[in-house]
């Protein structure tokens, strides 16, 4: 049984392997089952505790992908307790520090793809089809997601720090002279 897993486990992971390098088809692929997810829910009439966890995962996920991996309030707060404020650089090292995400690209990607399979998987069972009013399931997460959006951006204003590379300063070397 140990070498069934292992056989899954590698071929899962091979798989993984093979598709890193495809982000538009990649993100094409979740568009499209979320799609199926939400027409699934549509035609069915229900299971919207299902796509209300689900919207919540994602907004989670987004916020750690859209969050940086050390965060600089902890450090702040942690320089403020050291010393009498933050500090400037001493070297060279510490100065530039570049954007390392809490969750990475294929990872959120990955566990969007999962999430959103158990979701739909979900709904092939009534048992999790529990009743509810749902326009205040839909309510709450537009509140949640504004709120928690807004106290994401005021974080990267504070600390000038941005998680996409589109927009950034690119910096380019001297002309090479021949």
């Amino acid at each position: 049984m140990d070498k069934v897993g292992l056989a899954v486990k590698q071929r899962y992971q091979k798989f993984l392997d093979d598709v890193v390098p495809f982000m538009v088809p990649r993100w094409l692929f979740v568009l499209g089952i979320i799609f199926y997810f939400v027409y699934r829910i549509m035609t069915l009439q229900g299971w919207y505790i299902s796509c209300y966890a689900l919207a919540i995962f994602h907004l989670n996920l987004f916020i750690a992908f859209l969050s940086p991996k050390i965060d600089p309030s902890f450090e702040m707060a942690e320089s403020m307790e050291d010393d009498d404020g933050p500090a400037l650089p001493t070297n060279n090292n510490e100065e530039f520090r570049p954007f390392i995400r809490r969750l990475p690209e294929f990872k959120f990607w990955e566990q969007t793809v999962i999430s959103t399979l158990v979701a739909i998987f979900t709904t092939f069972f009534e048992c999790f089809n529990v009743p509810v009013f749902w326009p205040i399931l839909v309510m709450y997460f537009f509140i949640l997601f504004f709120l928690t959006m807004k106290r994401q951006i005021k974080h990267m204003i504070k600390f000038r720090y941005l998680p996409f590379t589109h927009g950034k300063t690119k910096y380019k070397g001297k002309p090479e002279v021949s």
